[in-house]
């Protein structure tokens, strides 16, 4: 079937952000929205693949070497868009291309599925913890080879093609079963339709003793797994339920929904309130779990006890020694700059590297491509490791109980063992959503101007030692990265960090991360111990005064 060159007008609105292109389901849904970014993705790896730098001339056989992954959450618009990708990836020339069975995959086995098979990189349509519908969200990120979110010079690079794209290219149908695994040949082009549990599943055992795991599950121990109906659900019956025995049932919410059944699809304590409720419930499972909609975002809960996602990584770090695939000890460790300083305090005593770096998973790839960094996380309840290229939600499950198994411990237990040893941050997210970008970035810009005479002075009533606006430079490859958020070091070891978000799809997001610090951890609660910070944040971000807001819109 011959390729068709398709004249198109560009659009100007396809710059992607720390995870890819976000947009509402409608805008995906225009004409030629889709096609042309996706064109211009393989316009920028046709070089890539090639050794060269983009191409806006015909494909050649720039990718008829090439293996393409393409998969995504199953939210609305999931098999319409693989379909239109795999019209398009056949027109330009892939001469193989993987897709998830259902046009599912979720995002970690999209990394592990790349890594394994040795592609050249994936399409991933999701919008991660975001809604799903036609009134809701979509979304799509390129990961590249080593398995990992495209770094900010491809991504730059797809959108200056995006802006000057004139036409893309398609075949007139690709007529392929989704729903049966095999291969089915296009012209010059293998579709094989892919088991999306299996490559995942297979690396998990690796890492994992699953022996042991299924040891505390006969024991009677019980998890309760929230998939939240994201893509998660077929993973976790296939692992928790199928290999290690634990009881049917163990996975709630487990059919992935294309409007993730009208709830939003993101793991914390608002959004994923059953869970919560079970878990403060007398005679509550041991350990309770969720995951977002594309299954790269956990929550760890024990018996009326939440685990803060710093203190998730910190544990983990501490104790991966318990994990076969860590037991060899650790390179290094990272987090994004937001993110608690706990796991720094695991890092010193462990004696290796801490990095911090700006928000967005693509930073932690050249670190561990590099080897300097084995562990890593963001304050967002991501948590992963070298053993992919992207956070992984399940992956930090059986972390989680692994730790259990090797201590003998509860969940609470465990991080309270922890506290005693490195001391408690305190720790909450406050998020301002849907707000008017030009009040927000104001308001930022305002305290930008403050920041050289910030030091020195106080903040409700507390010292500031450093304040900057975060700028980052990577120790393997140099580049440089600023303007990644204002951070306000106070006395004591609390901060302030504030930064408008790139993941959202109408207006602005203001995100106020509070973190106070105490070497002697008392029973006071973190609304308590964080107050004077939220009241310093006030004195120096003037949400109600700029923003017009008396209170976030959510508190993590």
């Amino acid at each position: 079937m011959s390729p068709r060159e398709v004249p198109t007008t560009a659009f100007t609105d396809q710059r992607p952000g720390t995870s890819g292109l976000r947009k509402k389901t409608r805008v995906f849904m225009q004409p030629g929205y889709l096609e042309n970014f996706v064109q211009s993705v393989f316009n920028v790896a046709r070089g890539d693949a090639a050794g060269a730098g983009p191409a806006r001339t015909p494909p050649g056989d720039a990718f008829r070497a090439a293996t393409l992954v393409v998969g995504g959450d199953g939210r609305y618009h999931n098999r319409e868009a693989t379909a239109i990708i795999l019209k398009l990836a056949v027109a330009n020339g892939f001469g193989r291309i993987l897709v998830g069975k259902g046009g599912i995959l979720s995002t970690p086995a999209m990394s592990a599925v790349i890594r394994r098979r040795g592609a050249l990189g994936g399409l991933v349509l999701t919008a991660s913890h975001n809604p799903g519908g036609p009134d809701a969200d979509f979304g799509i990120k390129y990961n590249v080879k080593n398995g990992g979110p495209a770094p900010e010079s491809v991504t730059e690079g797809i959108y200056r093609e995006s802006r000057g794209l004139r036409s893309y290219l398609t075949i007139d149908r690709a007529e392929v079963d989704l729903d049966r695994e095999g291969p089915t040949r296009i012209g010059a082009t293998e579709i094989l339709v892919i088991d999306p549990l299996a490559d995942y599943t297979t690396l998990m055992e690796e890492l994992f003793d699953f022996r042991a795991l299924r040891g505390l599950f006969t024991g009677g121990f019980h998890l309760a797994f929230d998939a939240m109906h994201g893509v998660t659900g077929p993973y976790a019956r296939r692992i928790f339920e199928e290999i290690l025995g634990a009881p049917e049932g163990t996975v709630i919410h487990g059919v992935p929904l294309e409007d993730f059944g009208g709830h939003h699809p993101d793991p914390n304590l608002t959004h994923a309130a059953d869970l919560v409720l079970l878990m403060a419930a007398p005679g509550a499972p041991g350990l309770g779990a969720a995951c977002d909609g594309d299954g790269d975002r956990n929550l760890i809960l024990g018996p009326g006890f939440f685990v803060t996602p710093g203190d998730s990584l910190a544990v983990i770090a501490e104790q991966a020694a318990c994990i076969p695939g860590y037991s060899k000890g650790l390179r290094g460790v990272a987090r994004s700059m937001p993110t608690s300083t706990a796991v720094d305090r695991v890092a010193a005593a462990l004696k290796i590297p801490c990095y911090e770096t700006p928000t967005g998973w693509k930073f932690f790839g050249n670190l561990m491509d590099a080897g300097l960094c084995t562990l890593c996380g963001e304050e967002s309840f991501g948590t992963g490791s070298d053993h992919l290229r992207e956070k992984d939600g399940l992956w930090a499950v059986l972390c989680w109980l692994s730790i259990l198994v090797s201590r003998g411990e509860g969940v609470e237990q465990v991080v309270r063992g922890h506290w005693r040893r490195f001391g408690r941050s305190y720790y909450q997210r406050h998020d301002y959503e849907g707000l008017d970008p030009a009040a927000a970035d104001s308001m930022i810009a305002a305290v930008r101007g403050r920041l050289p005479s910030l030091q020195g002075t106080s903040l409700n009533g507390m010292a500031v030692l450093h304040a900057e606006d975060f700028s980052y430079t990577d120790p393997v490859d140099g580049a440089t990265s600023g303007r990644q958020g204002i951070r306000v070091l106070l006395e004591g070891g609390s901060r302030l960090v504030g930064r408008l978000s790139g993941t959202g799809t109408e207006g602005a997001i203001f995100r106020l991360y509070l973190e106070g610090y105490r070497r002697e951890p008392d029973a006071a609660v973190a609304g308590a111990v964080l107050a004077p910070l939220e009241a310093a944040a006030e004195d120096l971000f003037g949400m109600r005064r700029r923003l017009g807001r008396d209170r976030a819109t959510l508190v993590t």
